[in-house]
């Protein structure tokens, strides 16, 4: 025999879930405190992003558009552009191809070392850019490990190219693996377990379900560390020798610049960095929203499993 409850309230009204004093705190701050903390964000925005950003235009075309077409138009600047542009073309399609292939380890098998693994792929991010450069010429330089071995072979590693895409590439691997790691193991492993149970091959199964899965994270990966390779100045710097017209960037092209007091032009071409950050900014917006969409789908998914 069950015992009847009956409910003290009238007929159609319920029983409101208790609210916490700290959760009704939380989310009924007075409207000045709003808007002090609005304000707060607006002007650090504006501090430390919008004036310096608007300053580098300003300054860019100050003494006229001839001026700025010299600036961006003049050999040693062309040079630094192209080899920008090596450095990133090889370092970016490099970190996409272990960005992938680590995220998939990590998020879709078990295995001994996952752990030291991940703290490797954060290296760089505790590790300063000037140290990861001196390692390299540690490493390659005239009095390092394989420098007499590259001497003998006429290889030339630091103050070349292939150091400053060395050095591009260390600092900016972690990237792509780090926005795909959580991705996947947010999806989880259902739909590649279903690809194989149907037959599909480990390929199959990586061309056809899990790269389709995280393209927008692989996309965004790819901006950041794209943008990262080209605005690299601390391990460049010490690997390139800053040889005008050879081995400089446009960040270390930009230094030359502004201590020769140049500062059109050094405002110059570093409006075309600042440029390029605001493509990444609304590029990153776009697939910023696309990923978290991508998440949500995917959480709702586990969840509905």
């Amino acid at each position: 025999m069950q015992a009847q409850v009956v409910s003290p309230l009238p007929s159609g009204q319920t029983l409101a879930p208790p609210v916490s004093s700290q959760t009704a705190g939380a989310t009924t701050e007075p409207a000045w405190v709003r808007r002090l903390l609005i304000g707060v964000a607006l002007v650090f925005l504006s501090l430390f992003l919008f004036v310096p950003l608007v300053t580098v235009f300003f300054e860019a075309f100050k003494k006229g558009w001839d001026v700025y077409v010299a600036a961006v138009t003049d050999p040693d600047a062309v040079s630094a552009i192209w080899l920008t542009l090596t450095a990133a073309a090889i370092a970016v399609p490099l970190n996409l191809v272990f960005g992938v292939a680590a995220a998939w380890a990590i998020a879709k098998f078990d295995f001994r070392g996952k752990s030291v693994l991940l703290t490797l792929i954060d290296l760089p991010f505790s590790v300063s850019p000037v140290i990861a450069g001196l390692i390299y010429v540690l490493v390659f330089g005239l009095q390092g490990w394989f420098g007499a071995w590259l001497i003998d072979n006429d290889y030339k590693v630091i103050f070349a190219i292939p150091g400053i895409v060395l050095a591009t590439i260390f600092v900016t691997f972690p990237f792509v693996a780090r926005e795909l790691i959580p991705l996947m193991q947010a999806q989880g492993q259902e739909q590649e377990e279903a690809a194989r149970v149907l037959g599909a091959s480990g390929w199959q199964t990586f061309w056809k379900v899990t790269l389709p899965n995280v393209k927008w994270g692989l996309l965004y990966g790819v901006i950041l560390c794209n943008a990262r390779a080209m605005g690299e100045f601390g391990a460049v710097s010490v690997v390139s020798g800053h040889i005008r017209g050879q081995t400089n960037t446009l960040p270390l092209h930009i230094e030359i610049l502004y201590n020769e007091y140049q500062f059109a032009a050094s405002f110059a071409v570093a409006s075309l960095l600042a440029g390029l950050a605001l493509v990444t900014l609304v590029l990153k917006y776009i697939v910023e929203r696309r990923v978290q969409q991508q998440l949500s789908q995917a959480k709702d998914t586990g969840v509905t499993a």
